[in-house]
């Protein structure tokens, strides 16, 4: 009986081990996207992981749940037909003219300061498509800075979550 117990508990603590060390693996980011004043529809924006060759890696975020205006977004709609995942638990609302959205984002730790990107696509519908709206390096100190975006992004700002 003695060791029942003993050989019980040991799995209890085996099984809230392994999610912690799970967590301790990634890092959560609230990221702020303020647009800019244009006029039109809501712009659909993804957040891609760019690997070093700077090729797409991951999906951390889409902004615009109808997957129908997808293909609006090239570059990012070819590497996810390639490769697609399931991004319902990653996709939010699209943003308009001068709206601000927060989104949260997970990051795997290791990829922070080795050479990574964070690409910000953006496309509004009978108007111009931004394939790097805003592409920062994933680096600590720009994960603690206000970026500039180039078309209907004005600026992204991340604060850990």
């Amino acid at each position: 009986m003695n060791n029942i117990f003993k050989v019980s508990l040991l799995v209890l603590a085996l099984a809230f081990i392994k999610p912690n060390h799970a967590l301790a693996q990634t890092a959560k980011y609230k990221c702020m996207i303020q647009m800019t004043n244009y006029m039109g529809e809501g712009a659909y924006i993804v957040i891609s992981l760019i690997n070093a060759k700077g090729a797409y890696e991951k999906t951390l975020y889409v902004l615009g749940s109808d997957k129908k205006w997808y293909n609006s977004l090239k570059e990012w709609h070819k590497f996810n037909a390639k490769k697609p995942a399931n991004i319902s638990a990653i996709t939010g609302a699209s943003l308009t003219g001068g709206d601000r959205g927060v989104s949260v984002i997970e990051i795997d730790k290791s990829k922070i300061n080795t050479g990574y990107k964070l690409r910000f696509e953006s496309a509004v519908e009978d108007q111009k498509y931004n394939v790097k709206d805003l592409e920062i390096p994933l680096t600590t100190e720009s994960l603690s800075a206000k970026s500039d975006g180039t078309g209907f992004i004005r600026y992204v700002r991340f604060s850990p979550n």
